[in-house]
């Protein structure tokens, strides 16, 4: 039977897993470890100072107090080692878009990430918008796209970014990342006892209008679908700078 581990940054009790899990109930079974509380923009973090904690919540449920990739990590090393091994892990739903640069950031894509890393093919789902947010479309896609991809599989370390406009949907997109507009918004305030303190605001909603992006493709109403890698090197430079190595050491 196929087996599903569901994540996501958001909280096990956020109304997106719990669609999630739902409609990836259909293809096969699913074990949900997720963080006891929001880990939005966690990145790929480990928590490494301090203990972290399990709790069981219900037959296949489990929420841990860390991140995204604590729980992968987690679930794949001790929770689920004396079962079968997921054939798949699935991140979100996620409140709100992962597109362009801020994938860097997102603790959904993380989850998927290091789900990767462990051999397993991985898709991260978001739902791109405000409140208030319609997981069916996304959840249905999702297991749609778990059962393609179970079907025909991914290329090695290859993970799926997946958004979902809001509204009519038009069709599905392959496309690479975009960039941002870098403009985000610090709010500044005073706490009771009157020490100064700064809180990182929305980014801005704009992005630098390259045709065939993911930006675009939410923009024009279609899913967004981005193949990820953990591998972040530039390979156009790399050859670029290959003379590089003619540098000499001064002493």
């Amino acid at each position: 039977m196929t087996r599903i581990l569901v994540t996501n940054d958001d909280g096990i009790y956020s109304e997106g897993i719990t669609a999630l899990a739902a409609h990836l109930q259909t293809v096969g079974e699913v074990v949900v470890v997720a963080p006891s509380s929001e880990q939005s923009a966690t990145s790929h973090s480990l928590t490494l100072t301090r203990p972290l904690r399990i709790t069981k919540l219900k037959e296949n449920w489990y929420k841990v107090d860390g991140t995204p990739t604590d729980c992968v990590m987690l679930a794949l090393s001790h929770i689920l080692k004396n079962g079968p091994r997921p054939d798949l892990v699935v991140s979100g739903i996620n409140h709100g878009a992962n597109l362009g640069d801020n994938v860097t950031y997102s603790g959904t894509v993380a989850g998927a990430l290091e789900g990767s890393i462990y051999g397993l093919p991985s898709i991260a789902v978001s739902v791109v918008g405000r409140e208030p947010f319609h997981f069916e479309p996304a959840g249905r896609f999702a297991a749609q796209l778990v059962q393609k991809v179970l079907a025909e599989g991914l290329p090695k370390g290859t993970l799926l970014n997946v958004n979902v406009p809001p509204g009519e949907i038009r069709g599905v997109r392959i496309t690479p990342t975009g960039t941002k507009v870098a403009e985000t918004r610090i709010v500044e305030g005073r706490d009771p006892r009157g020490r100064r303190y700064y809180w990182i605001g929305e980014d801005s909603a704009t992005w630098h209008e390259v045709p065939g992006v993911d930006y675009e493709a939410i923009h024009q109403g279609y899913i967004s679908i981005t193949p990820l890698r953990n591998d972040l090197t530039d390979h156009r430079a790399l050859a670029e700078l290959k003379h590089w190595d003619e540098i000499q050491i001064e002493n």
